[in-house]
């Protein structure tokens, strides 16, 4: 059997073009934040750049799906803000638990992308395979080669060039006196987050929206991912006509990058965030950080959280007079009872109560009276 029967010099590789192409998923994943640090610019080879060459451009930063709730302020929101969520790890709580952390907002540098996180990594070994393959088609006098290993190069820096923006977290500039800005989020698996802050944390971190600013107008953007298209269609063609040295270079060039992205994809997003100016302190209570029911649970983020306010507030208990009950014997509770440390062992107490016991309670004592009405009901109408 023969696999190249006419020998090393009749390996066809036309199809190397398509693998400058393919990778889209593992590109975007990172292309936002990448967008935000000085390396973007760098002149390399990146897999799929039409990935990069969008018609338009998000305003804000993708949120994640969760109830937020002012525990003392009322403010709402639907969704938890891409930053608040990175610095939170929501995507770690389990189903039930409950997680107590306290935010302070210091005067560091602002959130940005790492000097060195693995994104910036990946454009320095970009770079590395762009001067690889530039020395590689000189040495083998390659024109064809020299004009695919430059276009598609600078298509990285071109478009670099259109999609630079800035984080913008909106500050709070009012001195008024406001409400304790505590706030409490709940996850859609039933799992509760209760942040102590102050209300200049809360208001940049919960309540306002993120701002991407663009450092490019529309048009200009427009314009750039015109020619950064062509630039594109150009390389490929000059890919598809060099060498077939260079075009095993560039082939074993896109496999390592496209495997290098796809790692960085795997890899949480915060790695590549800076986010010193936050100062995070995990509280730390008696009770397990997972519970067995949703009741447990919200009774859990109730009593840290030292209100139940905010669980009427936001609907997130069901109506009922059971439930009303139930409510207003935890509030009872926590204000005879509340939460305190042990100083010995560091850990926060709660208040000994069965939320448990005391609904099935309220719910019995309520089906009973249901049952009683609807027998005084039928035997009024037999009457």
């Amino acid at each position: 059997m023969q696999f190249l029967p006419g020998g090393y010099s009749k390996l066809q590789l036309d199809i190397v073009g398509f693998l400058a192409i393919l990778g889209e998923a593992s590109v975007e994943s990172s292309a936002r934040i990448s967008a935000l640090s000085k390396s973007f610019l760098l002149p390399r080879l990146i897999p799929a750049p039409q990935a990069l060459i969008r018609a338009s451009r998000p305003e804000r930063l993708d949120p994640a799906i969760a109830k937020v709730v002012g525990a003392y302020s009322g403010a709402q929101a639907d969704r938890v803000n891409y930053i608040a969520h990175l610095l939170h790890n929501g995507d770690s709580l389990k189903p039930y638990s409950v997680r107590c952390e306290k935010i302070i907002k210091e005067k560091s540098p602002p959130v940005k992308a790492k000097s060195l996180g693995p994104t910036t990594l990946l454009a320095f070994l970009g770079c590395a395979m762009s001067c690889t393959l530039l020395a590689l088609s000189i040495h083998e006098g390659d024109g064809m080669a020299l004009l695919a290993t430059i276009f598609l190069s600078f298509l990285s820096t071109l478009v670099g060039i259109g999609s630079q923006w800035e984080l913008i977290l909106p500050e709070r500039t009012a001195t008024r006196r406001v409400p304790r800005s505590d706030v409490v989020i709940k996850y859609p698996n039933g799992a509760f987050l209760i942040v102590k802050c102050k209300e200049e944390a809360a208001r940049s971190l919960y309540w306002s929206p993120e701002e991407c600013r663009y450092k490019r107008s529309p048009r200009w953007y427009r314009l750039i991912s015109l020619l950064g298209t062509l630039i594109l269609m150009f390389g490929v063609i000059c890919l598809g006509n060099a060498g077939l040295n260079v075009q095993l270079g560039f082939a074993a060039s896109y496999i390592i990058l496209n495997a290098a992205y796809w790692v960085v994809a795997a890899l949480p997003q915060r790695w590549n965030w800076d986010l010193r100016c936050y100062k995070k302190e995990r509280e730390y209570y008696r009770d397990e950080e997972r519970s067995t029911t949703f009741t447990t649970a919200m009774w859990k983020a109730i009593a840290i959280s030292g209100t139940t306010k905010w669980v009427k507030l936001a609907g997130i208990a069901p109506v009922s007079p059971a439930w009303d009950k139930w409510l207003e014997r935890a509030a009872e509770v926590i204000e005879k009872e509340p939460c305190r440390k042990d100083d010995k062992t560091g850990l926060h107490i709660l208040p000994d109560w069965n939320p448990e016991e005391y609904l099935t309670a309220v719910m019995n004592e309520d089906d009973a009276t249901t049952q009683d009405a609807h027998r005084e009901y039928q035997g009024s109408m037999e009457v």
